[in-house]
C-alpha cells in the first residue's frame, strides 16, 4: 500500500496513482483517498465498508435489504461475468430501491457471459442508483478493515473527473454510522402480502405453491425473497406483515407459526419498538424462527445482549457447527451485529457456533418452541448446506 501527498491539502493520503486519470474515488474518515474508475450510477454515496468474500451471487448481495446503509468490498477481482436479471434481486417489499449503497470492485466489470444475464453490471447499478469504484487495490482495503475494522467511507462517481477531496473525506466524518441505527423500517414492507412464490429450477423456473398446509406470518425487517420462496416451499402459506405490526395485528391473522425475517441496521435500536411485539408472541407459545436480525431481536427479547462487531460476517463460506449433530455447515453470511455469548441467560440455549471466531450462530428456548440462527440458510447467494432448518422450522408448526 503507497501513499501519495495532494498537493492540495497535506492531511489528505491517497493511494494509487496520478488522480487526474479516473472518475472515481473512496474516501475513509482518517484522510486517505483512493482513485479508481466510477461505475454505476453518478454521485456520492456514504456508508459502512465491510467486505464479502463470496465469489458469486453479487446482485443478490448488492439488493441484500440486510446491506442497507453499507458499502460492499468484493474480495473476488472478477465481478460481473454472469450480468443481472430482474429474477435474482432479494429485496422483497420495494423493488425499486436498493440495499446497498456502493459497491468497490478491483477489476471493472465486464460485459456478461451467461445466459440468464439482461444487463451488464455497470448499467443495473446506474439502473439501481448504486454508486461504483474500480481498479483499486481491494487486498490493501480488505487489510485495512482486518487490522482497524469496517470503514466509515464515503464513494464517489465523476464521470467529469471532478472530485472534492476535501469535501468527499468530511462527508464520511460526518456519517453516523451503523450504531444506534434503526434501518428496518426503512426496508420493509409498509402494507402486509401473500406471497405464494417458491423455489426456482433449471427447467420450471419459479414454481408456485399450491400445497398450503401451514400459515406462517413473517415479521419484515427486509426479509429476502429466499426466504420468502423457501416456506413456501415447505407447504406453508405466508404472510408478510410490517416490522411495525402489532401482536394484536399478526394474532389476528391466526398464523401457526412466526418468522422474524433478517434485516439490516443496530438490533439493539430496532428492539425498542419490536421487543415488546416478539415478547408478546412468545407468550403464546406458537412455534418461533429468527435469522439474522431476527435471531437478534428474538434474543433481546428474551434477556441476552448484542454487540457490535469489530469486521462482521459477510460472505458464502463461514463454517458453523451445530453443536447437537458436531455437523459442521458451510454457510451464507451478512451481519455487523452480534448477540453476546457470554450474556445468554439459562433459559437459552446455544445450538450453532462460528468456527473463525467463536461467536454465537444459533439458540433455541430450552423449553418454548423457538430458535434462531444468525446466518442465512436461504442462501441466495451460498451453499445450501443449512436449507434444512425450514424443515425443521416446519415441524415445529406442525406438532
Amino acid at each position: 500500500m503507497s501513499n501519495q501527498q495532494s498537493n492540495q491539502d497535506p492531511n489528505i493520503k491517497l493511494m494509487g496513482s496520478d488522480k487526474t486519470k479516473f472518475t472515481g474515488a473512496l474516501a475513509l474518515a482518517d484522510g486517505t483517498v483512493v482513485y479508481g474508475r466510477g461505475v454505476g450510477a453518478p454521485g456520492v454515496a456514504v456508508g459502512e465498508m465491510c467486505f464479502n468474500t463470496a465469489i458469486t451471487g453479487y446482485q443478490e448481495i448488492l439488493t441484500d435489504p440486510s446491506y442497507a446503509d453499507q458499502v460492499i468490498l468484493f474480495t473476488f477481482p472478477h465481478i460481473g461475468n454472469v450480468g443481472a436479471n430482474a429474477e435474482d434481486n432479494e429485496i422483497s417489499s420495494k423493488p425499486a430501491e436498493r440495499a446497498a449503497r456502493g459497491a468497490i470492485f478491483k477489476a471493472h466489470p465486464t460485459p456478461p457471459a451467461n445466459w440468464r444475464a439482461e444487463d451488464h453490471l455497470g448499467a443495473w447499478l446506474r439502473m439501481k442508483g448504486i454508486v461504483g469504484l474500480s481498479g483499486v487495490d481491494t487486498r490493501a482495503l480488505t487489510r485495512r478493515i482486518r487490522e482497524s475494522g469496517m470503514q466509515h467511507v464515503a464513494i464517489a462517481h465523476a464521470p467529469d473527473g471532478g472530485i472534492d477531496e476535501a469535501a468527499l473525506i468530511e462527508t464520511a466524518r460526518a456519517w453516523e454510522g451503523l450504531e444506534g441505527a434503526d434501518l428496518a423500517v426503512g426496508v420493509a414492507t409498509e402494507a402486509t402480502f401473500d406471497h405464494t412464490q417458491a423455489l426456482w429450477s433449471i427447467d420450471k423456473g419459479f414454481a408456485d405453491n399450491s400445497d398450503e398446509q401451514f400459515h406462517v406470518v413473517v415479521m419484515d425487517f427486509g426479509v429476502k425473497k429466499n426466504i420468502l420462496r423457501n416456506l413456501a416451499e415447505q407447504g406453508v402459506k405466508t404472510t408478510v406483515v410490517p416490522a411495525t405490526a402489532t401482536a394484536e395485528e399478526i394474532l389476528a391473522l391466526s398464523p401457526d407459526g412466526i418468522v422474524l425475517s433478517n434485516g439490516p441496521g443496530d438490533p439493539a435500536a430496532t428492539a425498542k419498538h419490536a421487543a415488546p411485539t416478539i415478547k408478546k408472541l412468545i407468550e403464546t407459545n406458537l412455534p418461533i424462527l429468527g435469522i439474522c436480525i431476527g435471531h437478534q431481536l428474538l434474543a433481546l427479547s428474551l434477556g441476552a445482549k448484542t454487540m457490535k462487531m469489530a469486521q462482521g460476517h459477510h460472505g458464502a463460506n463461514h463454517p458453523v457447527r451445530d453443536i447437537a449433530t458436531g455437523k459442521v455447515e458451510i454457510t451464507s453470511q451478512n451481519h455487523s451485529f452480534a448477540v453476546r455469548v457470554e450474556d445468554l441467560p439459562s433459559h437459552l440455549e446455544l445450538t450453532h457456533v462460528n468456527l473463525n471466531d467463536g461467536t454465537v450462530e444459533g439458540m433455541r428456548h430450552k423449553t418454548e418452541p423457538l430458535f434462531s440462527i444468525q446466518y442465512h440458510p436461504e442462501a441466495a447467494p451460498g451453499p445450501l448446506d443449512s436449507t434444512h432448518l425450514f424443515g425443521r422450522f416446519r415441524t415445529l408448526v406442525g406438532d
